[in-house]
Order: C-alpha cells, then structure tokens, then sequence
C-alpha cells in the first residue's frame, strides 16, 4: 500500500512540474512583443554600458544603452555586422532638473535620471528576423510588454535610415 502512495505521490508531482514549466513558457510568451516575440532577457541590468545618451524634444529623457556579451565583444572589436545572439537594451528615464545638486552648485546646471520610461530590446537573430535586416524589437514599460503592434512596427522603419555600415544600430560605443 506504501508503494502505491508513493507512485501516486511521483506521478501527480510529475503532473505538477510538467504543468508549471508550460505556465511558465505561455506566461513568458505573453510578455512577448507583438510581431517579434522578443522578450525582456533575464538580467540584463546587469549588463556591461555601451554608452548614455540624452534624446531631446518630445521624448526629453536621458537612456543608458546595454549589451550583451555578444554585443560587447562585437563592439569592442569595431565589428559589423554584430552577430546573431546580440542582445541590446535600452533603459530610459524622464530627464529632470534636480533641484538639491542645482542648490550645491549655486546654479541650474544638474540634471538626473527621473520616472522610468520605458525599456527597449533590439535582438539580432538573422534567419528568425530576416524580413527586419536580422533584428526584431520589443518595448517594455514597468516591466511589461507594451502589446502595440504600430508601435513595434515603428522601430525597422527608423533604424532601417541608418547607413547599412551601422548594421541598423543607433549607439556607438563610449569605451
């Protein structure tokens, strides 16, 4: 009778774990970007700093740029194309004065990071991506994925401006 309990305990532990990874994998899937299906890579905060910028005008905000392990060695071997598995995310926050910094300097001249914005990943995947020149794009805010396909549609349109030699990536690196 012990045995029988205990393959009956085996088999619905079976059962459980089997059901929590596929949860697990259509959870995932609906933090996926609409079109892509690029997710927000785990531990990307982590990542090593390719450069900072400031993007004025309606967005007004101020962006770190991460890369992945793949994206760092590409870029700091000055290679294009990057590779498949390049991963690059873009982390931005409202750009605000900061009134403590500006009292210390007796002047305005001190601006920090605010509110988070948004985060976007850009992930080079040449046959998975090949309509998009290798690269499929997501958008992330709170941590969520924004479901907007003309949103994500926007992305090639821009990126596709740029000189071929840039493999269709903005950043340069700030070593």
């Amino acid at each position: 009778m012990i045995a029988f309990y205990v393959r009956a305990l085996a088999i619905a532990s079976s059962v459980l774990f089997v059901g929590s990874i596929a949860l697990a994998a259509e959870n995932a899937q609906d933090n996926a970007s609409p079109v892509f299906g690029v997710q927000l890579p785990e531990g990307y905060r982590n990542w090593q700093v390719i450069s900072v910028a400031h993007e004025a005008g309606n967005n007004n905000d101020i962006r770190v740029i991460l890369g992945n392990q793949v994206a760092m060695e590409t870029y700091r071997k000055g290679l294009r194309p990057f590779p498949d598995g390049t991963i690059i995310a873009r982390l931005a926050w409202k750009y605000v004065p900061s009134a403590r910094n500006n009292e210390i300097f007796g002047q305005a001249q001190s601006f920090v990071a605010g509110d988070p914005t948004n985060v976007q990943i850009t992930s080079k995947d040449s046959k998975k991506y090949a309509a998009t020149a290798g690269w499929g794009y997501a958008q992330f805010e709170n941590g969520k994925v924004n479901p907007s396909e003309t949103l994500i549609n926007t992305c090639f349109g821009c990126h596709n401006r740029l000189p071929k030699t840039e493999d269709l990536i903005f950043t340069h690196y700030a070593p």
